[in-house]
């Protein structure tokens, strides 16, 4: 029991969850910018191609 409660112990002094849950959170923050830039670009290529399309017929 008294090793059960050392582990809770250890764990809770440990600063590895915190720092996890940082890393996931700016993780996150970086794939929605990634993906906001990715959206943007489709439009303006799929734009673009139109362009090119419409002037090449």
């Amino acid at each position: 029991m008294s090793n059960m409660i050392n582990r809770v112990q250890r764990f809770i002094e440990s600063e590895d969850g915190p720092t996890a849950v940082e890393y996931a959170v700016m993780v996150g923050l970086i794939v929605v910018a990634i993906v906001a830039v990715v959206g943007r670009l489709a439009s303006s290529i799929s734009a673009t191609f139109s362009t090119v399309s419409s002037t090449l017929s």
